[in-house]
Formats: C-alpha cells, structure tokens, sequence
C-alpha cells in the first residue's frame, strides 16, 4: 500500500488541478455585465448591440436554428423573447417546458449560434397573446386583481418568475454564469396603467422591480415604458420611434425594446405594412441620438398555434411585416436593407459609444450629428427630416444628396456607404403555389376520400346548467373552449295570425362579444361578430314549439388594457320582433352547454378520433355548419413551407397530426377603406398608414410546418363553423418565384471593408444583384432598362429614356446563374444616355 501513495498523490494532484482548471475556465467564461449612461458594458467591452424578437412558442423548435441563423447573418447580434407564462403554467403547479414551450432548448440554441439573449419574463406580456400571457385559471384565485399591488396576483407572479429564473440558472444560461442572456425584463408596459390604477399600482411596479432585482441573475433588469422605473432597473423605449427617447437617470442607457417594423392583422381588416425605408430611418435616428441597443418587435412573427392569439380578433398568422416571414423565409428588401444598414452601424461602433456627439445644422430639418474619438476617429450620421423635399447640404466643404427622411451614415466623416431611403437590395416575388390534396396509400388518381361527423345544434349530452339570465360566456367556459351554446324555446300558438302580418319575424340579439351563429329550428339562420354588437335578422317560425340556439364564440381573449381581465363576452339580449309585437326572451329559461361534442371526445386528436362514428364519403356535404371533416393524405412534395389553402371554407379550426393549426377565418375586409398601390415612405410613420388588401380576406393561408408531417397517412381535420366547400381545400407552397431590384446611379457607391489597418472604403459604381433561392437558377429576364424606368417590382415600366442594350447586358450577366451583379458604369451601359437626369437600372428576373 505504501508504495502506491505516491501515485495516488500524483493523480489526486492531477484531479486537483484539472478541477481547478475547469473551475477557471467556468469562472473565464463567465461575462461581467454592466451599464453606464453610453451602453451596456460586456467584459469591459462597450456594446453597440442590434436585437431580434422571435417568439419561441409562435414557431416549432424544427425552425428554431434556421430562424436564429437567418437573423445573425442579417447582422443581429441579440435574440430577444418574452416567457409566456400561460403555455408554461397552464393550471397551478403544473408546469410545461417541452415542444413550443421548450425555453431552454431554444435559448441553447442561440447560444450556440453565438449570439446574446434578451429574456423578457413579465410575466405579462400583452404581445397579442391570449390573456396578455398571463393564466386565465389565476383570474379565479379568490381575491385576485392583475398588475396591481395585489397579494394573490403578486405571489404568483413571483412564484412563476422564481421558477423561469431558477431554470435559467440550472442551466447556466445567465451572461454571468457563461451563458447567453445579457438583460432580462420584469413587467412589461406598464407605466401608462399606474394613473389608472392609483397608488397601488405605483406600489406594485416598485415591488416588481425590486423582486427582480432579488433574484439575483448577476446581469441587468430593464421595464419598458417605465419611466419611474428605480435604479438600477433601466427604463426602455417602445415605439416607432424612440431617437428623442431619455432614460429616466443620466447614469442608464439608451435602449430600445420594441421597433415595430411592421403591425400584427385583425380578421376582417386590412393588411398593414411598414416601409424599409422608414424602418431604417427610425434606426439609424435612434443610434444617431445616443441609442445603444434596439430591438426589432418583431424580426420573425410567426403563427399564433391553436387558441394562443388575442387581441380579441388577432389572426392566426402574426407576421407583422417582419423581416423573416411567417414561413422563416427572409423578407426581401426589408431583410436586406435592414442587414446593409446593421453593417454600416457596426462600423462605427466604437467611435460612437466612446465619445459624445456635435451636433451640426445644415439647414431648417437637416443635421449632423459627429462623434470623434481621442485616436482621431470621425463619425457622422447626416440627416434630413423634411418629409417632402431632397436636399444638398454641405458637410465639412463637401456636397452631400439627402433624399427627403433619410439619414446618410459616414463611418469615417467622409464617405457614405448607407442612406436609408436607398434600398439596393432586390425584392423577391413569393407564390403560394397550390398542391391538391393527394390521398394517402392509394393511386392518386383516385378521388380523396373524406369522413363526416356533423355536430348537433344546441344541447349534445346533458345539460350542462338552466338559469334564468344570460350567463357571462368568459366566466362559464374559463377559456377552456371558444364555444357556448345558449338555448332556449317558445311556442307560437297555433290560433295566433303574427307568422301572417308584418313581414317575417325578425331575430335580435345583443352581445358582448365575439362572434354568434344563430340556429333556429335547427337552421344556421344568421352570424354576427364584433367587440359589442347587434345581429339582426329575418327568421323562420312555425306554429307550435321552437327551439332557438344560439352558439356563442370568443375569438382570443383579451391582451391588455386597464382591468383587461374583467371584460366579458356573450349574450345580453334575445328579442323576436313580429309585425305586431316583441317577444323578449332575455327572461326565459335558458339552458347552456359548454363546447363542442367533438371537442369533448378529443375527435381532431389521434388517440380520440375514433370516438364517434365518421361517415366515409367522396361527395362531402357542402356549406353545411358544424360539421367535422377528416381527411388521410400525402405531404407535399418538396422542402417549401406550407399554408393551408381556406378560402372556399367559413370559419372553424383546423389540425394536421393533431397539431393544432389554429383558427381559420378567411373573411374579407371591407372595399369602403383605403388601401394603398405603394406606400409613401417620408413622414411619420402610423400603424394604418400602408394599408393593402382591400376587399380581400384578411388571411387566406395557415402556416403548417414542415414538421408536422408525414411523407404519407396524416390525418387533416377540419372543424366548419358556417358552412364551406372541404373539396377546395389546398395545401400551397410557399415559394420564391423571382426577384426585382431598381438601383440608382445617386446610391451609395463606397463598400467598405474592414481590416487590421482599418476601414478601407473601396470605391465602386452602384450595382444591382440578383439571387435565386437554393438549387435554383435565373431563368429568364423579364424586365430590363437602364435610364428612368419607374414602377415596382411586378409593375415596371419603361421611361422616356431607355438604354436598348439593356436587355443584352443583363441577360449576358445573370441568365443561367444562381445569382448575379450589374454595375451601372460605361461598361456596361450609355451612362451619358439623358444627360442631367439620375440614371436607374430596373430589372425582374424569373427564378426556376
């Protein structure tokens, strides 16, 4: 024994120190972060930061890694998340972390993509998310009032918080223990509320701020729209714009949480749209002012699944005009534009977080705003806040071109190589392309197969209850489902004439909210919907006994807003009105039911769809309401995204797998709005400024990822509300079909490249470059002119002043190719060709 202590010592003297090695590392990977008044401060490294909302549970972990390596090549260094207490807590004590809701998988993922996290806890949220975010299941904790200094609401806000930061921490994935969050955030907009809500809720913000703050995570806390947050707690902007913004100490930075780079969709309204332009402007403005960290809300929207979305009346699909769409595919040019102007920002980081700015007036609504260094480095950002007229200003003895609400970024006080109202990036053209429904394990031309099972209206089973008053629908069905059936009956005696005088009886009911179907007699009669309203119309009666149901439907909770918690939904009011009366049923015996029969035996679920009796046909029923469709069929060919295709269906759910796709509802807007052909970029920007799709339905396709299915045998269910035609219901590939691109001879023609010597601004003519999605080609030019073409993408047409070499030149360039550059030089094209005009070049090209 004794001659082996030597070697035992020598290998307990290895174990030491190899631990001791590892602890060191562990210890060095650890980063240190801090603020001052100029930024965040990381391992002693000031940080000029740019950040991407993506929500984890609003895609599937499937697209997580693509979603996060698309936003880090489009120049983004933070991604940035709210934690959505009711997907993680969906009754008390029960807790959720896996599939959508996997939080610590997705927050690996971004680790291991090297890039930072912002992890927004709330636990509110608003975000146009069921409830705010918040459990409905807490509303009915006795002695409960939201956001306020409230003591049930307070313990389980903390109780929730302590578990999410305690997860975290298992982990290692605060920024202080080597892991990737750099900021975390308690509350969420809540500053405009505290008015509303008195003295207690001046209580209650300072409570949440100092219960983050006990936490102890070892990085920062921020409140957005806070502006009494306490120190050290950092207040944030949320805005369009936020470059006049100032943090309520001069010891905090500037930071922005929430650049809306687009707007989220409400059934039965228009589609809203943000220009890259403007968005670019807004940036550049805040960073030109002092900002230090900005992050787009949102970069990727993504799907509301299921029965997430609120609002009421949010649509399935949040896409918010993003950058990455609703599919992960990035949005051409804002994705692009946006990535040029993080690069040209990039360039200037720290000059511009290491000293303070001069400020310099070049005229009425144009200025410079000029940070230099104590190495001699210059910084300039040149803007021009006149929202109708161009300008030529002068900047250090040289003549710069401001297009009207543009800012020009000079990273060296000399060259421009970004203006934020040029956008030289290509747009593409995306198609959804329609793939007809290919029955599984039989030939395809054999007609698809369907299974019916019709809902009866009214009362299925037992009843659930009888009161005489209407019963508050959100209390009754505690969010559990969007239905509830109110019913009730009355005789018309067969001596009485009012079925013969006056016209039709005419049904009125009053409402709450959201949507109604009314059956009468067992016939869909009339739908109605809105935040409050009114359905009223001609019925059929018939002497003797009639049944009235009466099948009320929430479309989302509520989000946000004073007392959001506490505005309800359903029936107020029943009247028939005949030609010489009214017969008010409001006081009658009224008989409920929660749900749907097929939601109660778990029919659009694999273990329960075979719970009722489905009726095999080729021929489904066509409009015909409540009913239950089910089809077994092929996966699409390809790797495109999926949508499914709704627009000959009424309104209802759909699932594939069991998955829950979510609502559909392809209603259209109305044609008495204003739409826009294209948007005007200059002045400030308003969330009903860009407005398309007039008289269109508001959403037509429901994202459906990739993984979610089977190459054969998935099972699609479909839940019709009104009455549809399943026979048209596609599957459509979401596919990039072309891109367009329309460059100037006046855009930034610097490119600068950085090197250990320094930033070199190599000079060239600006170009317009086109490329093809993966394993595609250019396969035709469809458009070409260099001289003063006009028009966008799709819609271009030729000036009076065309190059005809121009078809030649950009076909030699790009046809055949994945990808291609056009520098509009004498090369290439007449560049004297209509002297004293600004030459373009526009070109569409077909990829295949």
């Amino acid at each position: 024994m004794a001659k082996m202590g030597k070697p035992l010592s020598s290998v307990l003297a290895i174990i030491v120190f190899l631990y001791s090695l590892f602890f060191f590392v562990a210890l060095s990977s650890a980063a240190n972060v801090t603020y001052d008044r100029r930024s965040l401060i990381i391992d002693g490294q000031r940080k000029l930061l740019i950040s991407a909302s993506i929500h984890y549970p609003r895609s599937v972990p499937g697209m997580w890694p693509g979603l996060v390596k698309t936003a880090k090549e489009g120049g983004v260094d933070v991604i940035e998340s709210y934690v959505f207490w009711n997907g993680h807590e969906p009754s008390p004590d029960n807790y959720y972390f896996d599939g959508r809701y996997d939080l610590v998988k997705f927050v690996k993922i971004v680790k291991d993509a090297g890039m930072y996290m912002m992890l927004r806890i709330g636990p509110f949220v608003a975000a146009e998310w069921n409830f705010g975010g918040v459990p409905v299941w807490l509303h009915y904790v006795p002695g409960t009032v939201f956001r306020t200094n409230n003591e049930p609401f307070k313990y389980h806000m903390q109780k929730f918080m302590t578990v999410v930061v305690n997860l975290m921490k298992q982990e290692k994935l605060f920024a202080s223990q080597g892991g990737p969050i750099i900021l975390a955030q308690v509350e969420n907009e809540y500053g405009y509320l505290e008015t509303l809500y008195g003295e207690k809720a001046k209580q209650y913000a300072m409570w949440a701020a100092q219960m983050a703050l006990s936490q102890n995570i070892g990085i920062p806390w921020i409140m957005c729209n806070q502006d009494d947050a306490p120190d050290p707690v950092i207040n944030t902007c949320n805005s369009f714009y936020c470059d006049t913004f100032t943090p309520n100490s001069p010891n905090k930075p500037k930071l922005w949480t929430e650049n809306w780079p687009g707007w989220f969709k409400t059934f039965g309204a228009r589609d809203p749209h943000r220009p890259p332009e403007d968005i670019a402007f807004s940036v550049a403005r805040f960073f030109q002012k002092g900002g230090s960290l900005q992050n787009y809300y949102m970069y990727h929207g993504g799907t509301n699944f299921g029965r997430t979305s609120g609002g009421p009346f949010v649509t399935t699909s949040y896409d918010y005009d993003a950058p990455i769409d609703e599919y992960g595919l990035a949005r051409l040019p804002k994705w692009s534009h946006l990535k040029e102007l993080h690069k040209s920002i990039k360039l200037c980081e720290k000059t511009l977080l290491s000293s303070e700015p001069t400020i310099v007036s070049l005229g009425p609504l144009q200025e410079a705003d000029v940070y230099a260094d104590t190495l001699g480095n210059c910084v300039a950002f040149i803007a021009n806040i006149d929202d109708k007229n161009d300008k030529m200003v002068e900047f250090q003895n040289v003549s710069y071109y401001l297009p009207a609400w543009s800012v020009s970024i000079l990273p060296d006080c000399k060259h421009v190589v970004f203006n934020t109202a040029k956008v030289g990036s290509q747009t593409s053209v995306i198609q959804m392309v329609p793939e007809s429904l290919q029955p599984s394990f039989v030939l395809s031309s054999k007609p698809l197969e369907w299974e019916v099972f019709v809902e009866k209206s009214g009362i299925w089973g037992e009843i659930d209850f009888t009161r005489v008053c209407f019963v508050d629908h959100i209390n009754t069905t505690k969010d559990t489902t969007d239905y509830l059936w109110y019913t009730s009956s009355f005789y018309v005696d067969e001596s009485e004439d009012i079925l013969k005088k006056g016209g039709p009886p005419v049904l009125k009911v009053e409402s709450k909210g959201h949507a109604l179907h009314a059956f009468v007699n067992g016939k869909l009669e009339a739908s109605a919907f809105g935040s409050k309203f009114k359905l009223q119309a001609p019925i059929s009666l018939k002497h003797g006994k009639n049944e009235i149901a009466l099948l009320s439907m929430t479309v989302g909770m509520q989000s946000g807003g004073p007392s959001y918690d506490w505005v309800g939904a359903g029936l107020t009011s029943v009247q028939i009105s005949f030609g010489n009366g009214t017969k008010d049923l409001s006081a009658y015996d009224w008989s409920y039911k929660i749900g749907l029969e097929g939601e109660h035996l778990g029919i659009h679920n694999p273990d329960g769809s075979n719970n009722v009796k489905w009726v095999p046909t080729s021929d489904p029923p066509k409009e015909q309401p409540l009913t239950w469709y089910k089809a077994v069929v092929d996966a699409p060919p390809g790797e495109d995204p999926i949508g499914l295709d709704m627009i000959h269906m009424g309104k209802g759910f759909a699932w594939l797998n069991g998955e829950h796709i979510g609502r559909y509802w392809p209603i259209r807007s109305s044609t008495n709005e204003v739409c826009v052909q294209q948007c005007d970029y200059r002045g400030t920007f308003f969330y009903d400024k860009c407005m398309t799709g007039c008289g269109e339905p508001t959403q037509r396709w429901y994202h459906i990822p990739r993984s979610w299915f089977k190459p054969t045998g998935n099972v699609l269910i479909i839940f019709e509300e009104k009455g549809g035609d399943p026979t048209m219901i596609r599957f459509s590939r979401r596919k990039t079909s072309g891109a367009c691109a329309m460059v100037s001879e006046d855009h930034p023609s610097f490119d600068p490249e950085r090197s250990l010597h320094g930033i070199h601004y190599n000079k060239r003519g600006p170009a317009v470059q086109l490329t093809c999605p993966t394993n595609t080609k250019i396969s035709e030019v469809r458009f070409a002119s260099y001289g003063n073409p006009t028009g966008s993408c799709g819609s271009y047409t030729l000036g009076n002043c065309h190059d005809p070499n121009s078809f030649s030149t950009v076909k030699t360039a790009c046809l055949n190719k994945d990808e291609c550059s056009i520098e509009l030089n004498e090369e290439n094209f007449n560049t004297h060709l209509c002297s004293g005009t600004v030459k373009k070049l526009a070109v569409e090209a077909i990829c295949s």
